[in-house]
């Protein structure tokens, strides 16, 4: 058995809100499915499954759970021990709707009288069932038959029908429903997740275009599926059609885990179905991401393409003695980074995002980094620019991420400029491809040995490279992408 426990999801909240149950209680979940979303203050997260088996609720709808609170269990029998079994102390556990064990005689099995003045579920706690609270019908229907009606006498000889919602005294037979205020709605506003609201400011959706499908949760294959359809792109069907056909969305695990990640565009899957055609390629589940990428912005941003040739034998050299001086390794890709994120103050349409016909400038430099280590394309974001140090820690860090595929959530969110390193061996141009959310993308390429005639008509040698600008031709002309080179050459000499 593995219990599903709740992470800390930000620093601002104590307690989160259960909005949505992806996986039916009792059904079976495989390791890294999605299994609820919980609404933050800020956000709405989806939890994952570490293991496969059966998943069992822990609590209910609608009701607010803590950090390090158990959400869900993953056991290999069908059958839970018993529906939401924790009660854990206020403040520091999730809300549930179970009573004690020790408010049940023992003795008490369906079937049985049950002795006069018993009152089953009466030290439920004060939070159990909160107000305002809508409780999920399946739910109620559930703990009611189980503990009959909370805090109320059961008449001598009453008995609780097994798999009902009701109680049988000898006169009447009355129905019992959940604990709900009549002057209370469910909110019409759907919870739309962070990175449902980064893909409907890249692809131009409206909000009033997401609340119109009608939807609960809206999560960035919803948003993707509409702008699809709306702009002919082969999508077709229903927001519930769309939703199944990319079901999965952002994904938070509770401890540290693989992950499948292209910033902002990125999602998880469920694993592919086995039995493949022979003598066909399986794509994986990264490259399925990296595809979605590559299609989304190829049919979204008019790209356009300058380069020019830099020399980096200065630059290499330069590099080895900071590595000395900071004692972290620098390369050509932490100073590159160092000097993009300079060009911020000079440069601030390179760094933003374009909603519509309106440019959205950035308000700190966060510069995206392309890891590629045999497990897949990654591109998390350096969000602390502020010394080469820092630059450096963080590029080791995701150097070692990389091979493993483990990167945290943050670290490959918010990117809003992104630097391609393309530095195999003999790799003289490389055209990388705009990343949905952003307008520009540098492509590094291999230094090489270049013979030149200097002035007194000798040959000698020099390290070059040729360093490339991918723009998004609506914001972004010719003319300027060769002026944020030319001044990216003058801010790496300096």
């Amino acid at each position: 058995m593995a219990d599903i426990r709740v992470p800390k999801l930000n620093n601002n909240d104590t307690e989160y809100l259960i909005v949505q149950w992806l996986v039916e209680d009792g059904m079976s979940v495989g390791a890294g499915d999605p299994v609820a979303v919980l609404e933050t203050s800020k956000a709405a997260d989806e939890l994952e499954a570490e293991e496969s088996g059966y998943l069992h609720h822990a609590a209910a709808l609608n009701t607010w759970i803590a950090p390090g609170a158990v959400l869900a269990r993953v056991t290999s029998e069908a059958t839970p021990a018993l529906a939401f079994p924790e009660v854990p102390a206020a403040g520091s556990a999730a809300t549930s709707l179970a009573a004690p064990e020790s408010t049940v005689p023992a003795s008490t099995v369906p079937g049985a009288a049950v002795p006069q003045g018993t009152v089953l579920g009466a030290a439920v706690p004060e939070r159990a069932v909160p107000e305002n609270t809508i409780l999920d019908a399946a739910i109620a229907e559930r703990t009611v038959s189980e503990a009959g009606v909370l805090g109320a006498a059961v008449p001598q000889g009453a008995v609780p029908e097994s798999g009902t919602s009701k109680t049988t005294a000898p006169d009447t037979q009355p129905t019992v429903r959940p604990a709900v205020r009549p002057d209370v709605q469910p909110a019409v506003q759907p919870v739309v997740t962070d990175l449902a609201r980064a893909a409907m400011e890249e692809l131009g959706v409206s909000h009033d275009e997401v609340v119109a499908l009608g939807l609960r949760v809206i999560r960035r294959s919803d948003v993707e599926a509409l702008a699809a359809r709306r702009t002919g792109a082969g999508h077709t069907g229903s927001p519930a059609a769309g939703r199944a056909e990319a079901p999965v969305v952002r994904s938070r695990r509770p401890v540290p885990h693989r992950r499948t990640h292209v910033p902002a565009i990125t999602r998880t899957e469920a694993p592919a179905a086995a039995g493949d055609a022979a003598g066909t390629h399986r794509l994986s589940r990264v490259q399925r991401a990296v595809a979605r990428a590559v299609t989304v912005s190829h049919d979204t941003i008019p790209a356009a393409y300058t380069v020019m040739k830099f020399e980096v034998g200065p630059l290499l050299e330069r590099a080895r003695g900071l590595t000395r001086e900071v004692r972290r390794p620098v390369g050509l890709a932490e100073l590159f980074v160092q000097a993009v994120a300079g060009l911020h103050p000079a440069f601030p349409l390179f760094f933003a995002s374009i909603d519509g016909e309106v440019a959205r400038p950035a308000e700190a430099p966060r510069v995206g980094v392309t890891f590629d280590m045999g497990e897949g394309l990654y591109v998390p974001a350096v969000h602390d620019t502020g010394s080469l140090r820092s630059i450096a820690d963080t590029l080791m860090r995701y150097r070692l991420a990389a091979t493993e595929g483990d990167f945290r959530e943050k670290d490959l969110a918010g990117a809003n400029i992104a630097v391609t390193l393309h530095t195999d061996a003999d790799v003289i141009l490389a055209i990388p491809f705009i990343f949905p959310g952003t307008v520009c993308a540098l492509a590094i390429t291999s230094p090489q040995q270049e013979l030149v005639l200097g002035e007194d008509g000798a040959v000698t040698a020099r390290t070059v490279a040729n360093i490339g600008l991918a723009y998004d031709h609506r914001l972004i002309n010719g003319r300027d992408a060769s002026r944020f080179l030319a001044a990216l050459r003058i801010e790496l000499k300096s």
